[in-house]
């Protein structure tokens, strides 16, 4: 059982760093709407993963390997566009697990990892205890697709700090 107050908390951590780790330049704008669909809104998805003793929380980026997505993921063609975007997705969810860190201090990240967006109607089977879709607009022209995935061992409620005001983290190591 996932409570109101994590359920809001999850959506306001994820937002806060979608806008800051998805985009190539922080002048860029990452639109967010809710998506009413649980279906794949782009033919792959890269897969990370948040786990705790208490929960499991899986972000799915959703894209599709076009002109538009490689001119701004991989316009230096140094790596693919699946590598690239790894990169960007694994960003968006070390930040999302920078703030659970504070009230969950047992985590763990995954490597993430591309499937085909196929494999979207079987999250079903993880019985998750919440579950959001969304559709991301970047710099105008960019089309993601997202989702949240909490998968729960125990009830879980708890009220993440407003993400807008903390101070911005650069990407400094953290030793574990």
């Amino acid at each position: 059982m996932i409570g109101p107050r994590a359920k809001d908390s999850i959506e306001r951590i994820f937002f806060a760093a979608a806008r800051t780790r998805l985009v190539t330049d922080a002048q860029h704008v990452c639109e967010i709407a809710p998506h009413a669909s649980h279906t794949a809104q782009g033919a792959q998805v890269v897969v990370l993963t948040i786990s705790s003793m208490q929960f499991r929380l899986l972000l799915l980026l959703h894209f599709d390997d076009d002109e538009t997505m490689r001119r701004y993921y991989a316009a230096d063609a140094q790596r693919t566009l699946a590598e690239a975007f790894m990169e960007f997705g694994n960003l968006c969810c070390g930040a999302m697990n920078q703030q659970l860190v504070a009230h969950f201090p047992d985590l763990g990240m995954s490597t993430p990892y591309v499937l085909s967006g196929e494999c979207l109607p079987h999250l079903r089977e993880l019985k998750p205890d919440y579950r959001s879709s969304y559709a991301l607009v970047i710099d105008g022209s960019v089309r993601l697709g997202a989702t949240v995935c909490v998968c729960s061992q125990t009830s879980l409620d708890f009220v993440a700090a407003d993400t807008e005001t903390q101070s911005e983290s650069t990407g400094e190591l953290e030793l574990f």
